[in-house]
């Protein structure tokens, strides 16, 4: 009897050991196709898994043992997609190819019905907000009016507060609940001023994030907090020099309440650091990098993490500072070494004739460079090719004539490595000393500075 009670328990740890969960959907619309699961973490993705869907649009999927709880996309073209939470349960939904997200119609998951559910409630009490925003800004205050819509501005926000803490109550393990809070926005009282209650966002903004919950890591929940969070500071009055100081002060707040766990602020440095260097706010960049570095760095150069090398390296790379030397080889293989050319002016341009940006500004530059009396600027132009063909074929069909270079390996270079080349075209403007005069991003912006410090 004994041995049977032991091998029964046997059979159903095993069934509970091997037991799988499943995703099941219909897409309406979309026939045979092949599938892909995706992990988020932040912005990016990450291939987990794939199947085919039959000629009605059905799939299925059984989830990888152990698959951590998150939110997930599950894809079919690049724009067709919803994003699901994962999280040990069985999920069933329908949906249709134009407009997936919209469409979506969860059939079986509790987690996937309660994070809709809040989405739809917070589209529409925003909407609700900021169609009273204006009344509770501009209306008299000791209006009737003004009073009944200052009550409704309020009690508007405290219901869906109210609503999330008890549904947190409730459900307190369930992942959507920890996304919800995390999303929430501080409750603002009608009585601010417009500015006032900027101000206590900017301050307050982060007051309920519980950054030490690292799994929410595996969703968009702190991307999209940081995007709205920076929004709070934009101004379209503000040029950029004044909106760069305006991010800095954001940048200190968030990165200040992040502190409390290193893997979230690694995330939140890495995902401002890359953010900031896309749109060339270099000014951000720099202040990051005097100010902050990754948690996880070592001392020991040669182990150091690849975000604390992009911190150093922006370090040397800001307006004022001696340019890097490097030396990389011309279309015969002989090496050209930046610091030798002895020049009034360099003008260092990372480009590739794969990029349309690069192809249109080269023209532009070349007839710039032809026209100097006495060529007082040099060009050196490293070229991210990794065809030799297409790189020289471009120069000589354009009549490049100043120093051409390339290692041929694209992003993967030394040169780029060495000036944290992540976009082309990057351009940097060094006097006779190398040292870094300007850092142009549009043609517009390189004329400029080209006519401003050479002619």
């Amino acid at each position: 009897m004994i041995r049977k009670i032991f091998l029964l328990a046997l059979f159903f740890t095993s069934v509970s050991c091997f037991a799988q969960n499943s995703i099941d959907a219909r897409v309406q619309n979309l026939g045979k196709a092949k599938i892909y699961l995706l992990s988020i973490y932040g912005e990016r993705t990450r291939l987990v898994d794939s199947t085919l869907s039959d000629s009605l649009g059905r799939l299925h999927f059984n989830l990888p043992p152990g698959i951590p709880a998150g939110l997930y996309r599950l894809g079919w073209t690049k724009t067709g997609f919803v994003n699901l939470i994962l999280n040990r349960e069985n999920v069933n939904f329908e949906t249709y190819t134009s407009a997936p997200e919209d469409s979506l119609k969860i059939i079986s998951s509790e987690e996937n019905m309660i994070l809709q559910s809040f989405a739809a409630m917070t589209r529409t009490n925003q909407s609700k907000l900021e169609l009273l925003m204006p009344v509770v800004d501009f209306y008299p205050v000791k209006d009737e009016l003004y009073k009944k819509v200052a009550a409704e501005f309020e009690t508007i926000q405290m219901v869906q507060l109210a609503f999330l803490d008890s549904m947190f109550q409730k459900h307190p393990g369930f992942y959507a609940m920890r996304m919800e809070k995390a999303l929430q926005t501080p409750f603002l009282s009608a009585r601010l001023s417009t500015d006032s209650r900027m101000e206590y966002l900017k301050q307050h903004y982060w007051d309920k994030v519980d950054f030490r919950d690292t799994a929410l890591l595996r969703s968009n929940v702190f991307a999209d907090k940081i995007i709205s969070y920076l929004a709070i500071y934009q101004n379209s009055h503000l040029n950029q020099k004044q909106l760069e100081t305006e991010f800095i002060k954001a940048v200190t707040i968030a990165l200040g309440a992040a502190s409390v766990s290193p893997d979230t602020y690694k995330f939140m440095l890495d995902y401002l650091v890359g953010g900031f260097d896309k749109y060339h706010f270099d000014d951000v960049i720099t202040y990051i990098a005097d100010n902050f570095q990754d948690p996880f760095s070592c001392e020991d150069a040669a182990r150091k993490s690849a975000l604390q090398k992009k911190l150093d390296n922006f370090k040397k790379l800001s307006v004022g500072k001696i340019a890097p030397g490097i030396e990389v080889p011309d279309m015969k293989g002989i090496n050209v070494n930046l610091l030798s050319l002895k020049n009034d002016y360099t003008l260092l341009v990372f480009w590739s004739s794969q990029c349309p940006h690069c192809t249109d500004m080269m023209p532009k530059l070349k007839a710039w460079y032809d026209k100097q009396k006495t060529k007082k600027m040099e060009v050196m132009a490293v070229s991210l090719d990794t065809s030799k063909n297409d790189w020289t074929s471009f120069i000589k069909k354009e009549k490049l004539n100043w120093i051409n270079v390339s290692e041929l390996k694209g992003y993967l270079g030394k040169a780029e490595d060495e000036y944290n080349v992540y976009a082309t075209p990057t351009t940097y403007l060094l006097d006779r000393d190398k040292k870094i005069i300007a850092k142009p991003i549009t043609w517009r912006e390189l004329e400029q500075a080209l006519n401003q410090n050479i002619n």
